[in-house]
């Protein structure tokens, strides 16, 4: 039976950000809340951590996963940087803007076989102190099999996920309940590749476009 922690949302305990850390440190995967789904939390840049992650929801290799960080800093871990990312940060971070950008020559070899790393800051106080903990970025893909609805509760997640993960932390219904926008700048002109909480002409509008 894998163990489910309760805690709140917006002031989790250190025993459960501890938890999690300690699972996630050692190669686990973990189902946490965010401020959008309930996601899969692991570490990265830990091969055997990723694979796990697709195993668990039956996602193929060549489909790239999100990342969440600790702070916005920390996207330069992964990822080259691009002035239009710092704009968008400054309106929309933390919140539910995944944008997508190039990864760095030494970034993890699944993002580079990729050729692109989607990365955001998060309005979750767990999400991000457990992010900084790891080294600034967790894996931060939806807690579901995929091509499934993606869950808004741990009861949800565990329903489709089962003890497929290493532990589950509950804290109620996700504070929005919806994915987040994805926005690509890897070319010259911005894409919009999912509108989430965010409209995408507040995205244009932050960047100046038309």
């Amino acid at each position: 039976m894998v163990e489910v922690l309760e805690t709140s949302y917006w002031c989790p305990s250190r025993h459960v950000i501890d938890a999690v850390v300690e699972v996630i440190s050692r190669g686990g995967v973990v189902v946490i809340p965010t401020d959008t789904v309930y996601g899969l939390a692991a570490d990265p840049f830990n091969e055997a951590a990723l694979e796990k992650v697709f195993r668990v929801k039956e996602r193929s290799r060549d489909a790239p996963v999100p990342l969440l960080a600790g702070e916005s800093h920390h996207v330069l871990l992964v990822a080259e940087e691009d002035p239009r990312l710092w704009k968008l940060a400054l309106k929309f971070w933390p919140g539910p803007l995944t944008v997508v950008l190039k990864p760095r020559d030494d970034a993890p070899r699944a993002f580079k076989a990729w050729g692109q790393v989607g990365v955001r800051v998060p309005n979750c106080p767990l999400c991000r102190e457990v992010a900084r903990r790891v080294g600034g970025l967790i894996v931060g893909t939806s807690a579901n099999i995929s091509g499934r609805e993606s869950p808004v509760t741990a009861q949800e997640a565990m329903f489709q996920l089962g003890e497929r993960v290493d532990l589950y932390v509950d804290a109620g219904p996700a504070l929005l309940g919806k994915a987040s926008t994805v926005v690509d700048i890897r070319g010259v002109r911005p894409r919009l590749v999912r509108e989430g909480p965010i409209p995408w002409g507040k995205v244009k509008e932050a960047l100046g476009l038309e």
